[in-house]
């Protein structure tokens, strides 16, 4: 009879404690001053530097800077220019001064908009860091990148936080 009672209460503190996990808030981010919007899947995540009439530079911090942070920015390329031949040419050549740099490899990405992301390695004040940047594609001209930086054992452990973001970036 003890042994079923307490079967029992373990159960109903499982089904409390998994309906509370699958009730969490998902922040979505929309302003005015841009023309995209994105679902941020940690309440961790902190906005350090919103967009504005001024500015379209967005800034997100997980936790600390030191941990994760991320950073949205529109650019522009060529029409004939492919998004490989971008990343190459103007964004990894910026890329290749910091401290221990080691580029990673190119994957293909599909979210709500399509893209690649880079992947790199580099070590800052002796810790070794990662980045990885999301490239989407809104059409031949227009790339956002979502550039993800920080310590590589926290940011490796949220990939699935940074893919989420990706993949729910849109713009309006």
């Amino acid at each position: 009879m003890k042994v079923k009672l307490s079967s029992l209460l373990f159960a109903a503190a499982a089904v409390v404690i998994f309906a509370s996990v699958s009730f969490a808030q998902v922040e979505t981010f929309s302003s005015p001053d841009v023309e995209y919007t994105f679902s941020i899947p940690d309440a961790r995540w902190k906005s350090t530097a919103t967009p504005s009439a001024s500015s379209s530079t967005h800034r997100y911090v997980y936790v600390d800077r030191n941990d994760a942070q991320l950073e949205i920015r529109k650019l522009s390329k060529s029409k004939s220019e492919l998004l490989s031949e971008f990343i190459r040419n103007n964004e990894e050549s910026k890329l290749q001064t910091l401290p221990g740099y080691i580029p990673g490899r190119e994957e293909n990405f599909k979210g709500k908009l399509e893209g690649m992301i880079f992947n790199y390695e580099y070590v800052l004040s002796g810790r070794s860091m990662i980045g990885r940047f999301y490239y989407l594609s809104v059409n031949d001209t227009t790339v956002y990148v979502l550039r993800f930086t920080g310590n590589a054992k926290i940011l490796k452990s949220i990939r699935n936080q940074t893919d989420s973001i990706a993949r729910t970036f849109d713009v309006k």
